[in-house]
């Protein structure tokens, strides 16, 4: 390939330092992004889920509520 007496070396440079940003920017965009990746939901939403679909009783859902709770408040005191 033929350079035309190095007047342009800079601008080819510039462009490989736009491409490697925009190849890093794809791979580590923050998760957050709509449609990206499932968010991984708590305990506490699959049980509430759990319950408004009725799968499982009133008992059943503050039960497992309080065990959680429990088990969270544990977690953070330790």
């Amino acid at each position: 390939m033929h350079y035309y007496d190095g007047s342009f070396g800079g601008m080819h440079l510039i462009w490989w330092i736009i491409w490697v940003i925009f190849i890093a920017w794809i791979f580590f965009i923050p998760a957050d992004i709509p449609y990206q990746k499932s968010k991984k939901e708590s305990p506490l939403d699959i049980l509430k889920k759990r319950f408004a679909k009725g799968e499982i009783s009133k008992e059943d859902y503050e039960e497992s509520k309080k065990i959680l709770n429990a088990d969270f408040t544990k977690n953070l005191n330790s």
